[in-house]
């Protein structure tokens, strides 16, 4: 499991910047679909063998006497989170009241705290970096994210307690439930849990107030991954949704199928998208569950409707696949292990290399790619490159002639030749001879 850092700090101490820098903007799979856009608010970093989770928050500000309160919720939300933080503030200015009192909370967390001082670019602004020691942290570090300094120094010191990454392998299918609150994923799991009566084992996880559950379900072994920290009741955020995705995250990461639960009575929400969304980056299987259908009145009629609405907000995952169920009643609770069976399948799915160029031929020849200052793209051999997603690498002769419309259109082709229902799939071009 990676470790989590979160970057802290006051507004316009330039923590987008430094969290852009940090993840090098390497999302292996891109949303451009309208309506998706959306704050990034966590990304993979690697360094040197090792990789960490980075959680990004808002600037948050103490002001007559009071915190930005949402701003106040995610940021606190994280620092539960994360194993190590990096407290931002700027080294153009002297300490303010709000980096104080940022100071006080963080103290009592008991966490390893990394103060990074930034927009020092020259040295004589470093000079200023001993003023920071005044905040009680034992580690300061100089950088300036805009030129890029001071970064190499900063990971080191972030990761020096972390161990590499070890590539395990465990063909076990690995599955969590996502979400807004209370639209019934420990319910779900309850439910699924109690059907299937064969449960092996249920163990902490190494996800803070998760547990792991392995049980048994047609002779195969699944574990069940409750979402962080959805346990803990009580606490102001927990009705806070748009911060729930930062519970998610860890749980994201960790599965190979996601289950993204609607609720039947609320709808569907921008939040959702925006979780969804996460999932599809990551590469993981998508299952859509719509829960609580024992509520509705008509359900042969509003399940053509549920249909439709679902298409027309989820036009980036129109392959995900859709069930609608009940966990209070477990009504139609059969239907949801095996679209996440499915949708683990496709996601590891290996196609043969001489189906995949005759399903692209056969594409090219139906419609040719569009023509660009007189150069055309040309397709010399498509293969598989990796699993979980699939990807597909195609050698060409001119990658930068490749439009987003005809990257659509091939993409759909693929899907129409070969049952990829469940599961993103990622195309990637290179030149003829590209290493």
């Amino acid at each position: 499991m990676k470790p989590t850092v979160c970057l802290i700090g006051k507004p316009n101490v330039g923590k987008s910047t430094i969290f852009n820098r940090l993840i090098k903007e390497n999302k292996s799979i891109v949303l451009d679909t309208p309506g998706v856009t959306r704050d990034r608010i966590y990304g993979d970093v690697d360094y040197q063998n090792k990789s960490f989770l980075l959680i990004d928050t808002g600037g948050i500000e103490y002001e007559n006497n009071n915190w930005n309160q949402d701003i106040f919720v995610q940021a606190t939300l994280a620092i539960e989170e994360a194993d190590l933080i990096v407290f931002v503030v700027d080294g153009k200015e002297e300490i303010s009241s709000s980096d104080l009192k940022i100071r006080d909370i963080l103290l009592k967390t008991n966490k390893k705290v990394i103060v990074a001082v930034n927009k020092l670019d020259n040295e004589k602004r470093k000079e200023n970096v001993y003023n920071y020691y005044e905040l009680g942290f034992p580690i300061v570090i100089p950088i300036s994210a805009s030129h890029n300094l001071g970064f190499n120094e900063l990971l080191d010191e972030i990761c020096a307690d972390f161990k590499e990454t070890e590539k395990v392998v465990d063909s076990r299918l690995k599955f969590c439930f996502i979400g807004r609150p209370n639209v019934g994923k420990s319910s779900l799991i309850n439910a699924i849990l109690n059907e299937e009566r064969a449960i092996v084992s249920s163990v902490a996880g190494t996800t803070r107030d998760a547990t792991d559950t392995l049980f048994k379900y047609q002779g195969q072994e699944i574990v069940a991954i409750d979402t962080a920290g959805m346990r803990k009741k009580g606490r102001i955020y927990e009705n806070i949704e748009k911060y729930s995705l930062i519970r998610s995250l860890k749980a994201i990461d960790r599965s190979d199928v996601c289950v993204l639960v609607l609720d039947a009575v609320d709808g569907i929400l921008e939040q959702d998208k925006h979780i969804l969304s996460y999932a599809i980056e990551a590469g993981k299987g998508i299952v859509i569950a719509v829960n609580k259908w024992d509520t509705i009145e008509n359900p042969d009629q509003e399940i053509k409707t549920w249909k439709k609405n679902i298409e027309s907000h989820f036009v980036f995952a129109s392959y995900a696949f859709v069930v609608f169920l009940s966990a209070k009643t477990k009504k139609r609770l059969h239907t949801l292990m095996p679209a996440i069976l499915a949708a683990y399948e496709n996601n590891h799915k290996e196609i043969k290399t001489s189906d995949l160029n005759n399903a692209i031929i056969e594409a090219v020849s139906m419609h040719e790619p569009p023509s660009y200052k007189g150069k055309r793209l040309k397709i010399y051999f498509v293969h598989q490159t990796a699993t979980n997603p699939p990807k597909f690498t195609f050698n060409v002769n001119n990658k930068s002639l490749i439009h987003f419309s005809y990257e659509r259109y091939l993409e759909n082709k693929i899907r129409e030749n070969f049952d990829l229902d469940g599961t993103p799939i990622l195309l990637q071009f290179k030149n003829k001879n590209e290493d």
